[in-house]
């Protein structure tokens, strides 16, 4: 019950004793560095498992899927003007970056680059809705451990670090307002094309990953933080 209350209401990333001391540290201690890297593949590996799932795309693909349907452009592109538009966004949020920010692109792709051909296919619809949990939960705990590290974080969860220090409200509800707001806009751009949006883009695992990804994130770092010793 502790925990679950705790994942609720956590707003700050914590700073444990392999934290970096600032984000825009070239020279990390070691295991601050593993931390990162683990917790990167992690949520790489996480990420492979919704694509594997067959259960719909997360939101920001469901949002470049839309931006591609509106501009022609191709997904490729699409997802990297969503990146770039966030970056942009850390400006006003005074957020900084830093390896971790860079290493994010790198050891995701990479991740899902290879794993994907590893991982299951599920046919059976349940066994797609448990993978899609079960990929949630990688994630947020990739999350922690990357976060925590202190090194800079990825484009989305900049966003998300930077919204919350400026409304203060907990991180789970602010990356929640992210995912569904995405998937808003990206389902009203792809409005005029609904047999895509229903048939291919959005599905049962789209609204899981929106609607869980918040609490997952915050439990990870919740979990990590409390399994580590504290500053």
């Amino acid at each position: 019950m502790k925990l679950f209350s705790e994942t609720f209401t956590i707003k700050t990333i914590p700073k444990v004793a392999w934290s970096s001391e600032d984000s825009f540290n070239l020279k990390p201690k070691p295991l601050t560095f593993i931390f990162l890297v683990f917790g990167l593949f992690l949520f790489g590996l996480g990420e492979s498992l919704l694509i594997t799932s067959g259960a719909g795309v997360g939101p920001y693909t469901v949002l470049a899927q839309g931006i591609s349907n509106l501009t022609d452009w191709s997904i490729g592109f699409s997802t990297f003007v969503i990146s770039i538009f966030v970056l942009f966004m850390w400006i006003p949020l005074k957020q900084k970056p830093g390896i971790g920010t860079i290493l994010n692109a790198f050891i995701i792709a990479l991740t899902i680059e290879f794993s994907v051909y590893y991982l299951p296919y599920p046919e059976a619809y349940p066994m797609q809705v448990l993978q899609v949990i079960f990929g949630i939960l990688v994630i947020g705990l990739g999350s922690g451990f990357y976060l925590i590290s202190n090194l800079g974080a990825g484009p989305r969860d900049g966003l998300m670090i930077g919204l919350q220090r400026i409304t203060n409200m907990p991180i789970y509800s602010i990356r929640t307002t992210i995912e569904i707001s995405v998937v808003v806009v990206g389902s009203l751009c792809l409005l005029n094309n609904i047999d895509k949006l229903l048939g291919e883009v959005v599905g049962l695992g789209t609204a899981l990953f929106a609607l869980g990804i918040g609490p997952s994130v915050a439990l990870g770092i919740t979990l990590v933080g409390k399994l580590s010793k504290q500053n």
